[in-house]
């Protein structure tokens, strides 16, 4: 594994307490960071953030109140935010457009990007006001791809892709890099959610043969949340594992 040097940085990340969230928060402990999980199952993250020595906060993205008053905490806890990756996420059912439960549609959106913003526009403020952060959006291929009974969560990938390249462009000028990810599907508990036919179909269409090795994301994260990459922002990373057309 290759060491990335993130010593003296905190790192908030949300989803944190399973899946590419916590594979995420683990690299960034192992690289020096002090982590600060967030996830709407409290006990869940309680019991993540105490094997990497790190904090928990149980909170809601959906609720900009809720995420204000997170950040805050942890700030008074373990210092400035320096690091922020946006990993809370829920994929919803598979079905047609036609036929897409209009409450799960606006679950969807609220999680994936409304939950985004929120924890972008509380993060952001501090780091401007210190002249330095790192973001991490992740989206999916299904953001850049588009996946058929999956409209809604290709339509908030696709919105959190969008969000990251207005942002990067607002904070350019204080060495604040926001940048995205859009992994293909990964060996996660959010294959729960969807049928074996469905999960069938995704694994088809990565040309690699395989899902997403949580790590693999970990370690392109590490690397996009360190002081080495000075220079990209606004832009989406692919591990798509050769699915991505562009």
């Amino acid at each position: 594994m290759n060491q990335i040097d993130l010593s003296g940085q905190h790192a908030v990340v949300t989803g944190g307490g399973q899946g590419l969230g916590y594979a995420m928060a683990r690299r960034m402990a192992a690289s020096g960071a002090r982590v600060t999980l967030w996830d709407i199952d409290g006990p869940l993250a309680r019991d993540a953030a105490a094997s990497l020595g790190g904090g928990s906060i149980a909170v809601d993205v959906t609720d900009h109140a809720a995420v204000e008053a997170a950040m805050k905490a942890s700030e008074d806890i373990s210092g400035p935010v320096s690091i922020v990756v946006n990993s809370a996420g829920i994929a919803g059912p598979a079905a047609p457009l036609d036929a897409y439960d209009v409450a799960m549609w606006k679950a969807i959106i609220d999680v994936n990007l409304h939950g985004t913003f929120h924890v972008c526009r509380a993060a952001v403020p501090g780091m401007k006001a210190r002249g330095y952060g790192r973001i991490v959006n992740i989206a999916s291929i299904a953001g850049k791809e588009g996946n058929p009974n999956a409209s809604a969560y290709s339509a908030s990938k696709a919105a959190v892709i969008g969000l990251t390249k207005s942002l990067g462009k607002e904070l350019a000028g204080y060495d604040i890099a926001v940048n995205a990810i859009t992994p293909a599907t990964a060996e996660t508990r959010i294959l729960e959610q969807l049928t074996p036919e469905f999960i069938e179909y995704m694994r088809g269409k990565i040309p690699r043969g395989r899902f997403l090795d949580v790590e693999e994301a970990a370690a392109m994260v590490a690397w996009l949340v360190s002081k080495e990459n000075s220079f990209t922002t606004g832009a989406v990373f692919d591990l798509s594992g050769g699915r991505a057309t562009y």
